[in-house]
């Protein structure tokens, strides 16, 4: 099912870009920088095809300050995907309790002049930017040895990410309202702080088993998650610190006025 969206949505963007072609034959690039519009209201698409549009809801806003630079803040809320499965012999998920969160980030783009024909907010842009997500996510898990009795655990854990780097991006416009934008390269360098509380009777083993099976948990659909998390592992205090490289790639629909 994922897959058929996902295919539907480049025919929409190769529809899209085909018409954004035809119509700008009929413009000049002499366009005024006076009589363009310098806002631009969007909506974040890759983020709901990739984790699901109930649970990843961003919306953003961009403002053309001069001819070739604008800023933009993005904010929402934000979830982490539904399980799958876990690999260990003792635990086994039941359910979810809490899942929800919120990100926060901001850019400063240079569109580069030599490069596009048209004014800010329309063609080729660098820039650095700075993105927070936070999440909350609170399960219970059925715990089972080998001759003994079952056991509910519960873990309340909470995953920080804060990222800092310089994207590469092209914007569309159609129709001289409807934009599209794509963050194509966003190469960074990512904090990661995840805090794991278990509730419940385990020895430090079996505590150490729990905390690995929750990373297994955000590596599932976070991509190189299990780069970040090798060889890293929790302290007595159920706290897991590390900087590692990250990234950003978004495509955002909005509209301009």
């Amino acid at each position: 099912m994922k897959s058929k969206t996902f295919l539907r949505s480049i025919i929409v963007l190769m529809i899209l870009l085909y018409s954004n072609i035809a119509y700008n034959q009929h413009l000049t690039s002499d366009s005024t920088w006076k009589n363009s519009y310098k806002n631009i209201v969007r909506y974040n698409l890759s983020g709901g095809l990739l984790f699901g549009f109930s649970k990843y809801v961003i919306f953003g806003y961009e403002r053309v300050v001069n001819p070739h630079q604008s800023f933009s803040v993005n904010f929402g809320t934000v979830a982490l995907p539904k399980l799958v499965s876990i690999n260990t012999d003792s635990f086994s998920l039941k359910k979810d309790l809490k899942n929800n969160g919120f990100n926060v980030s901001a850019d400063y783009r240079f569109y580069l002049a030599k490069e596009n024909k048209y004014f800010a907010p329309h063609g080729i842009y660098i820039g650095p930017y700075i993105s927070y997500n936070h999440f909350d996510r609170n399960n219970d898990w059925e715990f089972q040895q080998s001759g003994s009795a079952q056991k509910l655990i519960s873990t309340e854990t909470q995953f920080n990410i804060f990222t800092a780097g310089a994207e590469l991006g092209y914007q569309f416009v159609f129709w001289k309202r409807i934009t599209l934008d794509m963050v194509l390269i966003g190469p960074g360098v990512s904090g990661y702080n995840l805090k794991t509380k278990i509730e419940g009777d385990l020895t430090d083993e079996e505590r150490q088993n729990l905390q690995d099976a929750v990373k297994q948990l955000l590596s599932q659909k976070f991509p190189g998650m299990n780069y970040v998390f090798a060889d890293k592992e929790f302290n007595a205090h159920g706290v897991l610190n590390t900087t590692s490289v990250g990234f950003r790639y978004l495509v955002h629909i909005g509209f301009a006025f």
